[in-house]
């Protein structure tokens, strides 16, 4: 059986989360779904899904191998255009849509290289802390930072993110510095709305395990650049990415705190949708994204 068909509709399966609705996408019956995974899964040698007559979830091990195979599908077909495409340019207008505070600092300054790299794509950039619905608003590719909600998106990680818990020299002055993530429901928490992003909470890792808090506090935003205007002036803790606030840091402005519990990196992702053929201009915008966050020099390291 061959193999990236086997690959190929196990990414169908998990992100459709049922075989039917694979199956009547591919025009097969669900049972030729069924086979193709459990070949998958004896040939590997471990369970990717877990399949009631309700619904399908992935395993630890599925959804790892989930994300490997969406950025393999990816990159071949970025590996077949490059040779069939030849001498065909990408063209046309490419949609996108990214967080606001980073797609200010993050995308929108690649915006003008990307373009003079291909003169004949035009692009609308849209920037909003809002979680768009990049298939029910005809996006191309949406930008997110931090963890993603599931989905039928196909996501690929672009960069690690890691976020950190900051404050004024003079808040903590006032306040006290918490020692232990349980201390924050005395303090003043500046917190993203939920109908923003950090939904589950700021994440931790308290005892080995990775914990989520929605501490409270009288000021909430759907803007992460408010946000973080509010933490300069003093009025309270706030949880940011490291490409938001390492300036300030650097500057003496804000100091961190709870570093001994800081959660492990999460991630920069481009979600497409579901698709088979992309257009071009969508591949190359994405790999173009990816090789500029994959320099080190690109976030200022040596």
């Amino acid at each position: 059986m061959d193999r990236l068909k086997q690959i190929e509709s196990f990414v169908s399966v998990a992100t459709r989360g049922s075989l039917t609705a694979a199956a009547q996408l591919e025009g097969v019956a669900p049972a030729v779904m069924g086979r193709r995974i459990d070949a998958l899964e004896a040939r590997l040698g471990v369970k990717l899904l877990l399949r009631t007559t309700r619904r399908i979830t992935l395993t630890n091990e599925g959804s790892a191998f989930l994300e490997d195979c969406q950025r393999l599908l990816v990159e071949f077909a970025d590996a077949e255009a490059s040779v069939s495409a030849g001498g065909v340019k990408a063209s046309g207008l490419l949609r996108i849509t990214a967080p606001a505070g980073f797609g200010r600092r993050h995308v929108a300054p690649l915006v003008p290289d990307f373009l003079a790299q291909h003169p004949e794509v035009s692009i609308s950039l849209n920037l909003s802390d809002r979680v768009v619905d990049i298939g029910g608003e005809g996006y191309d590719c949406a930008v997110r930072v931090g963890d993603l909600p599931d989905s039928s998106l196909v996501s690929l990680r672009l960069a690690d993110n890691r976020r950190l818990c900051v404050a004024t020299p003079a808040y903590l002055k006032r306040a006290g510095v918490p020692q232990h993530p349980a201390e924050l429901s005395r303090h003043a928490c500046l917190m993203l709305s939920s109908d923003a992003s950090q939904t589950r909470g700021w994440a931790f890792k308290v005892d080995g395990e990775l914990s989520y808090l929605r501490p409270g506090g009288r000021l909430d935003c759907s803007d992460g650049q408010v946000l973080h205007d509010w933490c300069l002036r003093g009025l309270g803790l706030a949880w940011r990415s490291t490409w938001e606030v390492e300036g300030d840091i650097a500057a003496g402005r804000l100091r961190t705190v709870l570093d001994d519990f800081a959660a492990p990196p999460n991630g920069i992702y481009a979600l497409l949708p579901q698709r088979k053929h992309l257009p071009l201009r969508v591949r190359l915008w994405v790999d173009f994204l990816k090789q500029s966050y994959a320099r080190p020099e690109y976030w200022g390291q040596p």
